[in-house]
């Protein structure tokens, strides 16, 4: 029996491996479409590392693939270095204690300052690459 191609379970693997940081989220960094997507935004942003961000909602195959691969059936997704780290629970908990800064090798990696306004960093745009 001869193994079929996925080609947007392919697209989504792509990403994952090409970029160092990713967010599959509900919406786009500018234009967050729920408030997980959007707190999670925030955090990466206040972290200050540049990240990819692909927006699900176009399609509905991105997040039925996404899941597929992660095994996780929430969004948002984030991925460091090809590996989920977690959805938008995990990534607040990460935060809070500094581990998310040290996964992402933020300078300065710690708990973060309750002062500190978000730091304004472009993230990369792919979701056009997917959808």
């Amino acid at each position: 029996m001869t193994e079929q191609t996925n080609p947007m379970r392919e697209a989504i693997q792509e990403a994952i491996s090409e970029n160092p940081v990713i967010l599959f989220m509900k919406g786009t960094p500018d234009t967050p479409m729920c408030g997980f997507s959007a707190r999670t935004v925030q955090i990466l942003q206040e972290v200050g590392r540049p990240f990819a961000a692909v927006d699900v909602l176009p399609d509905p195959r991105i997040r039925q693939e996404l899941s597929g691969l992660s095994n996780w059936p929430t969004i948002p997704q984030l991925f460091v270095d090809g590996e989920l780290v977690g959805g938008c629970d995990i990534i607040t908990e990460m935060y809070s204690s500094g581990e998310l800064q040290a996964v992402l090798g933020a300078e300065g990696a710690g708990a973060p300052d309750p002062e500190v306004q978000a730091v304004e960093s472009a993230p990369l745009s792919i979701e056009n690459r997917i959808a």
